[in-house]
């Protein structure tokens, strides 16, 4: 009798424990590891109330306290959270399964290799994203590429960014974020499939022409395709760059106090990366908040283990009792205590997030990475081909309850 799905399928259950999956999310991605969780994300929405300011009904001359005391209250609002989906789906070839019965240890091999690797091409999407904001873009061109044939390279402006690339991908480049225009090469083309990668360069290749008839140019967005403005909020989002705008934030404007509902923002690059850190604490102490960990690239970890040379303090952070594994960071005097710094390859390269981990939550629905097996079964049978396909995908936003405790600190190329 030869091997059912049904067979299968019981095997693939017992071989992915949630253990499992969640050391493969977790283990190369500190920030999505460290950050608290919340898996009971159902229903509509989820809103975030926050208190930004007192009332005002004070004065050291009682009729002044009592004229306002009647015309202000209390300032609350509420982040209103909605849920962003992403999926990886993992495709096996009939025959390869088949070809496999009688060995155990190679039947599981050949599902594993392919359904390990949508677990972690879903991961990486979800990691990159949370330094990111719901633009979903992964990086930006230096410059117009070279006019050729057949292929052509475009270098990423911060090469840095060139561990968010993997080939396979399809990428379409716009001039923004969001609105502006979609680019286009030779013949009218707008995506192109990553074919090589330079990861020392900073470059990549994609499959296509480019002549003078493109449009790519300096500064334009990369997206995966289908991914442009369905990312989740991330941590650009809640502490941006620049301060927030009047525009709707989940249904705040943020303008009434860009730092309480917006975070803190420090210009740090001309400063010596130690420097830079006591400075964003000084800030974020004097908001009232307690910064606990910075995240920053392997990079500018690197210029701060230098810069501190013989007093760096190492410390390993473990994200929890259940997992196997930890991640080394150094320790720095803070006003407040002791404040972690982690490097961690998603952060941005010219950032670093100095965050209170305690005012943010990751929310999903279930496992922030999760099998979709709604129907109960965990693979299934493709409709129109001789293979069967595992579905991985993730229902979640990232929250944070107090911004203001919170800092977004420009470090520089």
């Amino acid at each position: 009798m030869s091997l059912d799905l049904t067979a299968f399928d019981a095997a693939l259950k017992q071989h992915y424990t949630t253990e499992r999956v969640e050391n493969m999310v977790y283990r190369d991605n500190p920030f999505m590891a460290l950050v608290p969780k919340y898996e009971a994300f159902g229903g509509k929405n989820l809103p975030i109330p926050l208190i930004y300011g007192n009332p005002q009904g004070r004065s050291k001359t009682f009729s002044n306290a009592q004229t306002r005391g009647a015309v202000t209250n209390t300032q609350a609002t509420d982040f209103v959270l909605t849920r962003a989906k992403d999926y990886s789906i993992a495709t096996i070839d009939n025959e390869t399964l088949e070809a496999s019965k009688g060995d155990a240890n190679a039947f599981m091999e050949a599902a594993t290799t392919e359904i390990d690797g949508a677990i972690n091409s879903l991961t990486r999407s979800l990691a990159i994203n949370l330094f990111r904001d719901s633009s979903a873009y992964i990086g930006q061109v230096s410059a117009e590429p070279s006019e050729t044939s057949s292929t052509f390279v475009v270098t990423m402006k911060d090469p840095e960014d060139i561990t968010n690339v993997e080939v396979g991908q399809v990428h379409v480049i716009f001039s923004a974020k969001s609105g502006g225009s979609q680019r286009i090469s030779e013949t009218g083309d707008d995506e192109w499939v990553v074919a090589a990668v330079d990861r020392d360069a900073g470059t990549v290749t994609y499959t296509g022409n480019y002549d003078s008839n493109g449009t790519i140019a300096g500064d334009d967005y990369i997206f995966v395709e289908g991914d442009r403005g369905n990312g989740m909020a991330g941590l650009e989002d809640w502490i941006p760059d620049s301060a927030p705008s009047s525009s709707a934030f989940f249904g705040v404007d943020r303008s009434a106090d860009v730092t309480r509902l917006g975070g803190l923002r420090l210009d740090a690059s001309s400063l010596p990366i130690e420097e830079a850190l006591i400075e964003a604490d000084q800030k974020v102490c004097r908001e009232g908040g307690r910064l606990d960990h910075f995240f920053l690239s392997h990079k500018k970890f690197g210029e701060l283990k230098k810069a501190l040379g013989s007093k760096v303090e190492y410390i390993d952070l473990k994200p929890g009792t259940d997992v196997t594994f930890s991640f080394r960071g150094v320790m720095i005097d803070g006003s407040k205590g002791p404040i972690k710094v982690v490097p961690d390859q998603n952060a941005r390269n010219s950032r670093c997030m100095g965050v209170q981990l305690s005012t943010w939550r990751l929310y999903s629905l279930g496992k922030a990475v999760r099998v979709i097996d709604t129907d109960g079964l965990q693979m299934l049978r493709q409709a129109s081909a001789d293979g069967v396909e595992v579905r991985y995908g993730s229902y979640s936003n990232l929250g944070c309850r107090a911004p203001g405790y919170n800092i977004n600190v420009n470090l520089g190329a």
